[in-house]
C-alpha cells in the first residue's frame, strides 16, 4: 500500500533531492507540493530535473486539506513557521518529517536564544526523536514526528557519538572545523553565495555563533553523558554540495587512532549509511549518496576524526526517506541505493 505524501516549501534545493529520491520510491505517492509562489506551475516547471518523473502542482499551503488529503508530510518550512503548521498536521493523524530547527533541541530557552524567535510549539520539545537512524532508530520507528537533522551536525555526531559513547575521547575541548559547498545556503539572493563571490574563494562565517553548535553539542552531550565543550567552526568553499568535517578530539587513557576506528567499525557493522574507511575521505566519495564516509588519525596529542556527507542528501533529503522507511514500515534502504 502506498503512502499519500505532501511536501512544504517544495522549490529549493533540498526539496529537489526530496523529490528525486520519492519519484523513484516504490511506495511513495506525492499528491501534494506547496510554494508561497503558486504561478511556478508544478515542481517540474521549478525543478527541470523532474520532467517526466513527477508532475504535481504547485498549490499555497493549506493544513486543513493537507491533513485530510495524506498520510505523511515532509516539512522543508523555514524554523517556527515549520512548528507552527506541524502542530496542526500532528493533531490530524499525519506522520512528519520536520526539516526545520524547531525540533532538535530539548530546551526551548536554547532554541529561542540561537534562532531568535519564540517557539511555537515548546512543550513538545525534548520528546521529539532526532532523526540520526544509526543511533535513535527504535524511537523513529514509533514516532508520528522527527526531527530531521542539520547536515552539519550529521556529520560532525556520526563522526563523535561512538567515542564519546565507548570513553575513547574527552567530552572536554572538542574542536570541529566543517566545509560546505554553496548549496549549504539554499535558494537565495544573498550576495554572498553567488558565483562571482563565492568562487575562487574559502571563508569562515558564523564563527562562535553558528546555530548548529548547540545541536552538535547537545547529541554530542547526550552520547557522552556529560556536557560537551565543542568549539564548531563553518567555511564555505566553491563547490556544488558536500560537507567534510575535521574533528580534533583528545583521546582518554592513551587511546590510538586504532582503538578509535575499532569503536567506530563496531558502533557501525550493521549500518548501510555508514562507512568506516582507511583511507582519504573525500566529499566526491559520497557526492549524490546517502553514504557518510569516516576516517581517523593520530596528531600528537589528540585524534582527528575526518567524515564526509552529501549535505543535500544524507545532510537533509537522504535522511529524511530514510526515517520516512522506518516511520511508515518500510525497508530503510528504500529508494536511497
Amino acid at each position: 500500500m502506498t503512502t499519500r505524501i505532501a511536501v512544504l516549501g517544495a522549490t529549493g534545493y533540498t526539496a529537489l533531492e526530496l523529490l528525486k529520491i520519492l519519484a523513484r520510491h516504490p511506495d511513495a505517492d506525492v499528491r501534494i507540493a506547496t510554494s508561497r509562489q503558486t504561478d511556478q506551475g508544478s515542481v517540474q516547471d521549478v525543478h527541470p530535473a523532474l520532467k517526466n518523473s513527477m508532475d504535481v502542482p504547485l498549490t499555497q499551503l493549506d493544513v486543513a486539506s493537507i491533513g485530510s488529503e495524506v498520510d505523511f508530510v515532509f516539512s522543508c518550512l523555514p524554523h517556527a513557521a515549520s512548528a507552527n503548521t506541524i502542530c496542526a498536521l500532528i493533531d490530524a493523524g499525519v506522520k512528519v518529517v520536520d526539516f526545520s530547527a524547531d525540533y532538535r533541541l530539548s530546551d526551548v530557552s536554547v532554541y529561542e536564544k540561537w534562532y531568535d524567535v519564540e517557539h511555537p510549539d515548546g512543550e513538545r520539545l525534548g520528546n521529539v526523536p532526532y532523526g540520526l537512524p544509526e543511533l535513535y532508530r527504535n524511537e523513529i520507528c514509533d514516532a508520528n514526528l522527527v526531527a530531521n537533522p542539520g547536515c552539519y551536525p550529521t556529520s560532525a555526531i556520526l563522526a563523535l557519538a561512538p567515542l564519546l559513547q565507548k570513553g575513547i575521547v574527552s567530552p572536554q575541548d572538542i574542536i570541529i572545523n566543517s566545509t560546505s559547498g554553496v548549496s549549504g545556503a539554499g535558494r537565495t539572493t544573498n550576495t554572498a553565495f553567488q558565483f562571482c563571490e563565492a568562487n575562487e574563494n574559502v571563508k569562515a562565517y558564523g564563527v562562535g555563533s553558528h546555530r548548529h553548535t548547540p545541536e552538535i553539542s547537545q547529541y554530542c552531550s547526550s552520547a557522552a553523558g556529560e556536557p560537551c565543550d565543542v568549539l564548531f567552526t563553518p567555511h564555505l568553499v566553491p563547490m556544488h554540495r558536500g560537507i567534510l568535517s575535521t574533528c580534533y578530539v583528545r583521546p582518554v587513557g592513551g587511546a590510538s587512532s586504532g582503538d578509535a576506528l575499532l569503536t567506530l567499525q563496531t558502533a557501525y557493522q550493521d549500518e548501510r549509511f555508514v562507512r568506516v574507511v582507511n583511507h582519504s575521505v573525500e566529499t566526491k566519495n559520497v557526492a549524490n549518496t546517502n553514504y557518510c564516509d569516516l576516517a581517523v588519525y593520530d596528531s600528537g596529542e589528540r585524534l582527528v576524526v575526518v567524515s564526509a556527507i552529501d549535505n543535500l542528501i544524507k545532510g537533509a533529503a537522504g535522511a529524511a526517506v530514510q526515517n520516512f522507511n522506518l516511520m511508515c514500515g518500510y525497508h530503510e534502504t528504500t529508494a536511497l541505493l
